[in-house]
């Protein structure tokens, strides 16, 4: 018993061990607090990504479909996209590939109301072109036109589902994906 007191007077009248459990849930507490501001500073952050006609598509994507070839011929494909809207305006890339088909699909489009404009290239025929149409909200009809080429293409998106429509006056005539993230 005396060494308990002699113990709570050397730490002042309180035992030791109740001042490092009271610095430890001050500290866990502190913590606690600053790592709810820091998020809510974050949640209350503007977002470019997150704003204008192309925020319901911002993320990846993944599903499949089919593409259909000059010869008659159909292929299942699977695809890949990438949104990265920034206000009024979007990059995109989309790859699609079967056994014996690929294509990469790119573009930079930019909104001004509904009406959509920009440039689109596809890597794997090394072919680029313009970008024409309307849309918003997530949905979109464009047509994508090079020297000699043109095609149309209907974007549909719903929440976290996405259907691609494509259809071309090349040796890759028509493609339906869906997709989701």
């Amino acid at each position: 018993m005396e060494h308990r007191q002699a113990y709570r007077a050397a730490g002042g009248g309180k035992h030791r061990a109740n001042n490092s459990t009271v610095a430890r849930t001050l500290m866990r507490r502190l913590s606690l607090v600053a790592a709810v501001l820091f998020a809510t500073s974050l949640s209350g952050a503007p977002s470019h990504a997150q704003s204008g006609p192309f925020a319901p598509l911002a993320g990846n994507w993944s599903g499949g479909g089919t593409v259909n070839l000059e010869d008659g011929s159909t292929e299942r494909i699977r695809c890949r996209a990438k949104y990265a809207p920034y206000g009024p305006a979007m990059e995109m890339t989309l790859t699609c590939a079967s056994d014996a088909y690929k294509f990469i699909l790119s573009a930079n489009v930019q909104a001004a109301g509904s009406a959509i404009t920009g440039t689109w290239s596809e890597a794997s025929r090394n072919i680029s072109g313009s970008l024409q149409g309307r849309g918003g909200g997530g949905n979109f009809e464009v047509v994508a036109s090079a020297a000699g080429f043109n095609a149309n293409i209907a974007l549909r998106t719903s929440g976290n589902r996405q259907s691609v429509a494509m259809r071309a006056d090349s040796q890759f005539r028509a493609a339906n994906i869906s997709m989701s993230r």
